[in-house]
C-alpha cells in the first residue's frame, strides 16, 4: 500500500527542477555536495538543503566519508510512487475505455454505420 505521507513528499521533492536535476546527475553515479553544486554554480549550503529534501523524501542517501558527503540514488519511494501512478494510469485508462465504448454506441456518432 502507498502511504500518502511518502507521495507528498516525493512529489514535492520531485517539484523543484534543481532537485530533478540532482537526481538526474545521480543516476550517472555517486556525487559529493561539491560536486554536485559546481556546474550550477550554487554555495554548498544551497546544494546541502536541496539535498536534504531530496534525503528526507528516500530520493537520496548521503554518507559522510572523510571531510565531505558523499551523494546516491535511494529508489525506494520512487518504487512506492510508480505504483501509485500506474494504479491511477490503469485506472483513467479502463474509465477512458468505457466513455469510447459509450460514446461509440450512441445515435449519431462517428463509429455507428449510418
Amino acid at each position: 500500500m502507498v502511504h500518502q505521507h511518502v507521495l507528498d513528499r516525493v512529489f514535492a521533492s520531485l517539484a523543484d527542477p534543481t532537485r530533478r536535476g540532482i537526481l538526474i546527475r545521480l543516476g550517472d553515479g555517486p556525487a559529493t555536495i561539491g560536486e554536485l553544486a559546481e556546474p550550477t554554480g550554487m554555495s554548498l549550503t544551497g546544494m546541502k538543503k536541496h539535498v536534504r529534501v531530496l534525503e528526507d523524501a528516500g530520493l537520496v542517501v548521503t554518507e559522510k566519508v572523510g571531510r565531505t558527503r558523499q551523494c546516491r540514488l535511494g529508489v525506494a519511494p520512487l518504487d512506492e510512487a510508480m505504483a501509485w501512478i500506474s494504479f491511477h494510469q490503469r485506472l483513467w485508462g479502463r474509465r477512458l475505455d468505457g466513455l469510447d465504448a459509450y460514446l461509440t454506441l450512441q445515435p449519431g456518432s462517428k463509429g455507428q454505420d449510418s
